[in-house]
């Protein structure tokens, strides 16, 4: 689907789905397949134009999203209710558009959030769940839930989660604000979500991996304070798989 160009440009706010099984995470990478390159296509078969979509923030290589936010500009004369249909027919199953609207000219999917919430998914069972394999991580291991709750309320609020992010990153400040973390399990299936201003790179599967180890007795919920304030990788836990997490919702 082709749509003719207008004198106006515009500035389209998408949200989206995927399953980032298939992908190296959002950010364009050459020979590679990414979120950021399909839908970079994408709109180009519907525009005629090279845009570069702007994401809320990079995610890693396997990593889910059940609310994207990506943002682009064209002068295509697009009726904004036609977008998320044309761009799904013009993307792979495991990419979906649910929504487009008009954004004011100054936003921007990235700069102009405020916060974002990510969940992720472990299978407790003895046995992996063959419906869940693909978006949970596997942990056959006893998890004490009130221990993992007992160890998540020390990372609420502000810190520097330098020790809990994975060595790579080029960011200002390693400070951080956690707004919350609840824990849940339903039957075998435990969840996490985790509420903040914004995060490392693999903070939250970091996080997730020292709650495991929490859960399971290898660190004391009460030495969590102590291992922030250390600022130190390896006092942390493991960074648990990144097919366990999803960015649920972006805050603006």
């Amino acid at each position: 689907m082709n749509f003719d160009e207008s004198n106006d440009i515009m500035n389209i706010r998408l949200t989206l789905q995927f399953d980032g099984t298939n992908y190296h995470g959002w950010q364009l990478q050459p020979g590679r397949p990414t979120i950021q390159g399909m839908l970079k296509d994408a709109l180009h078969k519907i525009t005629r134009e090279d845009i570069n979509p702007t994401g809320c923030g990079r995610t890693d290589a396997g990593v889910h999203a059940y609310e994207y936010t990506a943002s682009f500009r064209t002068n295509a004369s697009i009726p904004i209710d036609r977008i998320p249909f044309a761009l799904n027919a013009n993307l792979p199953e495991d990419i979906i558009c649910t929504g487009a609207a008009e954004a004011p000219d100054d936003f921007s999917a990235n700069s102009s959030a405020s916060g974002k919430c990510y969940r992720y998914t472990i299978d407790n069972g003895i046995f992996p769940d063959v419906f869940a394999s693909r978006f949970a991580w596997h942990y056959k291991y006893p998890l004490d839930i009130e221990s993992m709750q007992a160890a998540a309320e020390a990372f609420v609020g502000t810190h520097d989660f330098i020790g809990f992010a994975s060595s790579g990153f080029s960011v200002k400040t390693t400070v951080r604000t956690i707004y919350s973390i609840e824990i849940s399990k339903n039957n075998n299936i435990i969840t996490i979500d985790v509420a903040g201003n914004g995060f490392l790179y693999n903070m939250v599967r970091i996080i997730t991996g020292t709650l495991v180890y929490a859960g399971g007795g290898r660190i004391s919920p009460g030495s969590i304070p102590e291992i922030i304030l250390s600022r130190r990788r390896e006092n942390a836990g493991i960074t648990a798989p990144a097919k366990g997490l999803c960015l649920r919702q972006v805050f603006y």
